[in-house]
Formats: C-alpha cells, structure tokens, sequence
C-alpha cells in the first residue's frame, strides 16, 4: 500500500470519518512487518483491537429469577384492606356512641342554678347578637330617609 494513502485513512480515522473497509486497510497493514518508522507507535493500538477481538470471557454470570411471591404480596395486601376496614368502622361506630349520648343529654341540667347561668349565658348572646342587627336597623333607616330627601318620590 502506499503510504500516504495509509496517512490519509489515519487521519480520517482519527477524525471519525473511516467506513469499515478502511478500518480494515489499518488493521491489515498495522498487522504486517512492513510498517513505517513514524508510524510505528500506532502499531500496538491497531494490535491491541485484533487481539481484545479475539478474546472470549469464560466467566458465567448467575442468573437470578426475579420472580416475586404472588401468595404472600396478595396476603399481605388483603390483611392490609381489612384491618384499613376495620379502623374506618370502629372510628365511625366511636363518633355515633358519643354522638347519640350527646343528643340524649341536650338542655338537661341537675343543677337549677346551674342551668339559670347557662339561659342567662345564652339569652345574653342572642341579645348582643339582636343589638347588632337593631343597630344595622337603624342605619339602613337612616339610608333611606336620606335616599328620600334626594330622590324625592
């Protein structure tokens, strides 16, 4: 071969740009004996790919299932579905007891003093409640006399 067409394909080669054919033009002339002084240091790259092709691993990699226990994951899941079953009732049966003892004892009082503390609590609210309002009252009145003034109907 000549060797400026080899100096060509190296640098082509070194730039990414070979097709195969050319890859193998490298390899058959870094294989033989004839090869030139400068371009001796490329020699081992191109011997090295020739001998790493041929090279076989005799190491047997161990294959592990990765098959998963359908049995226990469905257990586990169903035991999981009930007991979130179960606590969603027992808080609902809780909140009916307590509810149904809160109704039963609505507005009863041992005490008579006691429960004349709590409707004079009671009617003291409502009243500050029905002041407010009143005071509203008064001034949408006032509004209105004074829309009157103006629009005169």
């Amino acid at each position: 071969m000549e060797l400026n067409k080899i100096e060509d394909i190296l640098e082509k080669y070194f730039q990414g740009e070979t097709s195969i054919a050319e890859e193998n033009q490298l390899k058959e002339y870094f294989s033989s004996p004839n090869v030139a002084q400068h371009l001796e240091q490329y020699k081992s790259m191109f011997g090295y790919f020739s001998h790493a092709k041929e090279q076989k691993s005799t190491y047997e990699i161990p294959l592990q299932s990765k098959k998963r226990n359908v049995a226990w994951l469905s257990i586990a899941a169903s035991a999981v579905v009930l007991l979130g079953i179960g606590t969603y009732y027992f808080a609902s049966e809780q909140k009916n007891t307590t509810a149904v003892a809160s109704k039963t004892e609505l507005g009863t009082y041992d005490d008579p003093e006691e429960a004349l503390k709590a409707t004079q609590k009671a009617l003291a609210l409502l009243s500050s409640n029905v002041n407010v309002g009143i005071e509203s009252v008064h001034y949408i009145n006032e509004f209105e006399q004074s829309k009157n003034k103006i629009f005169k109907q």
